[in-house]
């Protein structure tokens, strides 16, 4: 399991949970996979590399004369001078290709209601809608916002923009009218795709009237709202600006030819938390994007488009469901399913009747989420049949080592393989991932680089550390996916990602090194405490945390202290069986000590119904550093649930 390990001098953060465990592939999956233990050394090749992969994966209406260009360094241009066009890659070419009958979409709502969708009828679809958005006056370098729950017309108005050359900007539909209108400024979006509203654990849930209180003020851009009918709720009507979905699209003609776009046209936008409060918008580009995110989704997932049935459980509005629903899985003509609802509506065994059902065969989903279905039980998973399951996939944070085993165990079978990545709204598409066929998976590591992609741990100066060290996560070379700016603010760009360390990419995330060379996730930089001079992981503990019975979830902040500079402040839901009393607390301060060392030890453990989560499913630590040192709770307006950190606080009260 876990034991302690001297930690190498010079680290820059300290390294000291050790996992032993090793699973590798079955024979009969690693003689069959898609990706194979050359397509490392082919990935040598860098930008060559990619180009081949670009002309393999992708249909150009231009070739391209040049792989790279970074000779204005950190703005890359890949596959200079092709053009192509992304819809027609993720529809068209399939149809004239005889795979139209393929099921490109299988959609279920949260009430139940279902909807499929054949490559051809999803062709046509997005064509009506491209002709739609230019009827309205949408023009190729447009911006569009998209405010939509996970329903096929979200993919439908992506890839119509992309047709048309139009820039979309998904805002996740839980964002208020001020994020809302702060974006469409931002973007100076031309049109709003929304919908009446959504479900939201068996209600209805509005999503127009936030963009109608998003255009109330004066001086935005915006000249119309076109509006999908969802669950028939009652909206306010603005006459000449708002025009219903069936009246503009249903009505637009099937016939349109799709044209290629310059490699480099803007695909879209993306915006993202920003430590000045103002959001950033990461821009991404066509040729690249989709090359590493369909080469990443054949590999990584070993997809087998004619027999496979992919599901990505997470929104469009976050760069999981732009990359892994939108685009990839349509590029390499895969069947996949949409869900639009919660995993515990109307029960808690939604997901595992969905797979089921559809007989999903890869499951791409967040730690989050199989740490709250370890919480629910193992009853409720075995109750369905999984064995249409072969590749798992973990994405969003680190996965802790016992949540790994849990889902490998609980969802897989006892032997699909985990691909569990690494790769951010910037990155665009996987850095860091297991190939399912080739690598010896640990339960808790991302493990390696993605086959051309070069990146690496370093330490304060930006030298590699060694092998059993930690440090910070850079990379080292351009990649095809890789933003290409922050919209509108260049010399924000190369500050927040470009200034920390010379030549070389970092975004925040802390990493090490084991004695294999495979790399650990260890959170946010921001998120490593100093310990009496010592640099813990939060990652690290919650993960001991975790591997204890007892506890169902975790997090850990660092507060303030007199003696040590700040110490180490567990926050932990219990399972149903255990129980809240001062021996748990002393049990799990043990546990800890034990997994990882005395140093880490929790000087608080508090015992809480509920962890502060974003709609995405990860942690708000800022929120629960503000209980741990006795200040008052700051913004929670993104949480999913505002009323957690009140439960908090009344738990705590007792």
């Amino acid at each position: 399991m876990t034991e302690n390990t001297q930690t190498t001098q010079g680290d820059a953060f300290e390294n000291l949970l050790l996992e032993e465990r090793s699973f590798p592939p079955t024979e009969e999956f690693a003689a069959h996979a898609v990706a194979q233990p050359s397509l490392y050394e082919e990935g040598k090749a860098g930008p060559e590399f990619w180009a081949a992969q670009a002309r393999d994966l992708l249909t150009w209406d231009e070739d391209f004369t040049q792989a790279l260009d970074f000779s204005d360094a950190p703005f890359a241009k890949w596959f200079v001078g092709g053009r192509v066009n992304a819809a027609y890659n993720a529809l068209d070419r399939h149809v004239e290709a005889g795979r139209g009958d393929r099921v490109a979409i299988h959609f279920e709502g949260e009430p139940g209601d279902t909807r499929s969708y054949t490559y051809a009828e999803l062709t046509e679809e997005v064509k009506k809608a491209s002709n739609a958005f230019l009827s309205l006056g949408v023009e190729k370098g447009d911006r569009v916002a998209v405010y939509l729950p996970m329903i096929p017309e979200a993919v439908i108005t992506m890839l119509a923009c992309a047709r048309i050359g139009a820039v979309h900007s998904v805002v996740f539909g839980g964002f208020s009218a001020e994020a809302l209108r702060n974006r469409i400024d931002d973007a100076e979006a031309k049109l709003v795709v929304t919908a009446d509203g959504t479900y939201r654990r068996g209600k209805p849930s509005a999503l127009k009237p936030a963009v109608d209180g998003a255009l109330e003020r004066e001086g935005h851009t915006v000249t119309n709202v076109v509006v999908v009918k969802r669950n028939g709720e009652p909206v306010e009507w603005t006459e000449g600006r708002d025009v219903w979905w069936s009246d503009a699209v249903g009505t637009a003609s099937a016939e349109h030819t799709a044209v290629g776009h310059d490699s480099e046209h803007p695909l879209f936008i993306l915006y993202t938390s920003g430590t000045t409060g103002k959001p950033k918008g990461i821009l991404h580009t066509t040729g690249g994007y989709l090359t590493q995110t369909a080469f990443t989704h054949k590999n990584t997932f070993d997809l087998r488009p004619e027999s496979d049935v992919f599901w990505c459980t997470a929104d469009v509005g976050w760069v999981t469901g732009h990359s892994y629903v939108a685009y990839a899985p349509l590029v390499n003509g895969a069947t996949q399913l949409m869900y639009e609802g919660t995993p515990d509506t109307p029960h808690q065994g939604r997901w595992w009747e969905l797979v089921e059902k559809y007989k999903v065969s890869i499951l791409y989903t967040a730690p989050t989420a199989i740490r709250t279905f370890m919480k629910w039980g193992r009853d409720i998973p075995k109750k369905y049949d999984l064995s249409s399951i072969r590749v798992l996939g973990s994405v969003g944070e680190p996965i802790n080592p016992e949540a790994w085993m849990w889902y490998r165990e609980m969802i897989g079978g006892g032997s699909a393989p985990i691909v569990d990545t690494w790769w951010q709204t910037e990155t665009g598409a996987h850095m860091i991932a297991p190939m399912p066929g080739v690598t010896h998976t640990k339960p808790g590591s991302a493990q390696v680089a993605v086959p051309g992609i070069s990146v690496d741990v370093v330490d304060e100066m930006g030298e590699s550390v060694t092998n059993g060290s930690g440090g910070y996560l850079v990379v080292r070379e351009p990649w095809p996916s890789m933003l290409r700016g922050i919209w509108g603010d260049p010399q924000r760009f190369k500050d927040t990602y470009w200034s920390r360390f010379d030549n070389m990419y970092f975004a925040g995330d802390g990493a090490k090194r084991d004695k294999d060379g495979d790399i650990w996730l260890l959170g946010r930089v921001d998120d490593v405490m100093n310990i009496s001079g010592h640099r813990l992981s939060t990652t690290e503990i919650e993960s001991a945390l975790v591997s204890h019975p007892s506890v169902a979830e975790a997090a850990v902040v660092g507060a303030s202290d007199e003696t040590t500079g700040e110490a180490v402040v567990a926050f932990v839901i219990l399972r149903g069986s255990a129980v809240d009393d001062d021996d748990i607390v002393t049990t799990l301060r043990n546990h800890v000590g034990k997994e990882i060392g005395p140093i880490a030890k929790p000087r608080n453990i508090l015992v809480v119904p509920e962890l502060p989560k974003t709609r995405s499913g990860k942690i708000m630590r800022r929120l629960l550093k503000d209980v741990a040192e006795g200040r008052e709770v700051g913004d929670s307006s993104t949480l999913s649930d505002p009323t957690i950190m009140a439960q908090i606080a009344q738990s705590l009260r007792k």
